[in-house]
């Protein structure tokens, strides 16, 4: 029995996804597990606390929702809404709930605290910490048994999301938040992980806590499974020709989760057609579109550009990359920082074997698009601000309009398409972190000291 509720014509929720689909995410889990090799480093293990009304509590902030769009050019759209925590407005909500749910479990069976560590475009950031806020909230450990340190880039600051973590000074001291301007914003992976190293060479004396690094593809795949599990309850079979998911990314590691949930579906007898996978990306770091097309990252691959009498740069020799952009490196949306993914080779292969495709969008072609857009995504209750210098999120525009222009352009062969709603909130949809409570570090031992304040 589906726990999804009609909400209005065409759209469905489903408001409690991680009871329904207890069980499968428990044998995703025990599949992970089992699938990887023995770690020299700490990780909770691939278990969750028995279900309580606590724990219902903590999970009720995943709901999922999936509309349909109607016709765009006779293609059916529709939108997997990942969306709904008010306290994130991103994907991410899925799996840092999954993660602290881990790690409770581990302090429950052990007594020992765990910190968290993470680096973070500043999505994560946001959404692991509303995580820990809500176990301590929900009563499964006190503050002083969780605790999480994140380590984000100086460009991503106006990203940053107050939350409960940030409404005490002892709450604010125990789970710092950390800035870091590097020559790349993906900086703050080398950093968290020269940090990791550096603590995992030298354990400071006297500390109990165990050191959590989470920046791990396992961590991610298991919760989104939760997507596929829906897509089959929610959806009638892909018609003729498959079925093209849509979605933003950096590196992809939602589709590959949505992946693995669609393979323990057909091993449950329950889907056949592989899904097909269409990635949108921006100028800044297209290097999983450069890729799929031209088997390397190099730039060079990019189209030459000409500049049009109005400032604009404009091409028309490669359909699959902005034909106007302000800038051959715009950085549109922070949140997608990583160069040379190593899922890029996965994806590739999925994309090459079963179909799909890939584009990269400029900021021009989404503010060309975005009226539309708006309309488009208010038909699944959703509301993008009428000033679009007020969204702080791109992705779900960027992936909209990643699709609409692939249709345009003769792209996608597909007639049946289902965009993923990775993230979109706008500046009034949260209170920002105050710069007081943002701790800029220069190097790893910096974050160690950051990191060993926190816990004194």
């Amino acid at each position: 029995m589906t726990s999804a509720i009609g909400l209005r014509s065409g759209v469905r929720q489903f408001d409690a996804p991680y009871a329904e689909y207890a069980e499968r995410l428990r044998r995703a889990m025990k599949t992970v597990a089992a699938s990887r090799a023995p770690q020299d480093r700490f990780e909770p293990g691939y278990e969750l606390p028995s279900p309580d009304s606590r724990l219902q509590r903590f999970f009720a902030a995943a709901a999922i929702r999936v509309s349909d769009l109607g016709s765009y050019r006779g293609r059916q759209l529709r939108l997997l809404d990942l969306m709904s925590n008010p306290a994130t407005r991103t994907t991410k909500t899925l799996a840092s709930l999954l993660m602290v749910a881990r790690a409770v479990q581990h302090i429950r069976t052990t007594a020992e605290p765990v910190m968290i560590v993470t680096p973070s475009s500043a999505n994560k950031a946001t959404a692991l910490r509303d995580a820990v806020a809500r176990a301590i909230d929900c009563g499964l450990v006190t503050p002083d048994e969780l605790q999480i340190t994140v380590i984000v880039p100086a460009a991503a600051r106006r990203k940053l999301w107050a939350s409960p973590l940030s409404g005490s000074p002892e709450l604010a001291r125990r789970n710092p938040v950390l800035t870091h301007d590097g020559s790349e914003r993906s900086a703050v992976k080398e950093l968290a992980q020269e940090f990791t190293d550096g603590w995992y060479a030298s354990p400071p004396q006297g500390v109990r806590h165990r050191l959590w690094y989470t920046l791990d593809l396992d961590n991610y795949r298991v919760a989104d499974t939760i997507r596929a599990f829906v897509e089959h309850d929610a959806l009638p079979a892909p018609l003729p020709g498959g079925r093209l998911h849509a979605h933003a990314v950096s590196s992809a590691y939602g589709l590959l989760g949505h992946h693995f949930g669609h393979q323990m579906l057909r091993e449950e007898g329950l889907a056949d057609d592989p899904p097909h996978y269409f990635l949108v990306q921006h100028l800044d770091t297209p290097d999983m579109v450069l890729s799929l097309h031209f088997g390397s990252v190099s730039r060079e691959n990019l189209p030459e550009y000409s500049r049009a009498p109005g400032g604009l740069l404009t091409q028309s020799a490669d359909p699959r990359f902005p034909q106007t952009t302000k800038a051959l490196d715009e950085c549109l949306e922070p949140t997608f920082y990583t160069r040379a993914p190593v899922t890029s080779a996965e994806m590739n292969r999925l994309i090459r074997t079963h179909g799909g495709g890939g584009i990269v969008v400029s900021g021009h072609e989404c503010l060309t698009r975005y009226r539309e857009i708006r309309r488009l995504t208010a038909r699944a209750g959703l509301t993008l601000p009428s000033d679009p210098a007020e969204l702080r999120e791109w992705s779900l525009v960027m992936a909209f309009t990643g699709v609409l222009y692939a249709i345009d352009r003769g792209l996608v062969a597909e007639e049946d398409i289902v965009v993923h709603g990775s993230g979109s909130y706008s500046a009034a949809d949260f209170v920002p972190l105050p710069m007081r409570l943002q701790r800029q570090v220069g190097d790893a031992d910096e974050v160690r000291t950051a990191v060993l304040e926190s816990l004194s």
